[in-house]
């Protein structure tokens, strides 16, 4: 059994602690180190700003991309962001969201998270465009991303 990654020091930006650790969804996931209340900012994402064009040229190129359109021009690429954020699975019912505020990537809560929960967000409309099989195993699941 790996052994979890330790709580990553919380930065300004990220306002709880979470725990970067393997998830049974998918790889590693981040986890809510402590309660997160309802509707609270859970802190932000971080990385290499592209162009639209040259993260879909990315997302050809890797297994495992981490890449947010923000919009039809420009993107985010995470794939080298320490930030833990980063780690965020997809659930069909999840239990946070991901917001686009002037460029910045932010997660809120969308109710309770409690201690040891693991933080998802419905990744929406992706580049796999539903020919990955989605492994959220949530009631409902549909099945694809």
């Amino acid at each position: 059994m790996p052994t979890p990654i330790p709580v990553v020091e919380r930065r300004p930006y990220q306002k709880f602690d979470v725990a970067v650790r393997p998830s049974t969804i998918d790889g590693h996931g981040v986890f809510a180190a402590e309660s997160i209340p309802a509707l609270a900012k859970i802190g932000e994402i971080r990385g290499e700003a592209i162009s639209v064009e040259d993260a879909r040229i990315r997302a050809t190129r890797h297994e495992r991309i981490m890449i947010v359109e923000l919009s039809r021009r420009r993107a985010i690429d995470f794939s080298k962001s320490s930030d833990p954020m980063r780690f965020t699975n997809h659930s069909c019912a999840p239990n946070a969201r991901l917001c686009i505020d002037n460029g910045r990537v932010e997660f809120f809560a969308l109710r309770v998270i409690e201690a040891g929960e693991e933080l998802t967000v419905d990744y929406g409309q992706t580049h796999h465009a539903g020919r990955l099989a989605c492994q959220c195993g949530a009631p409902g699941c549909r099945g694809a991303l």
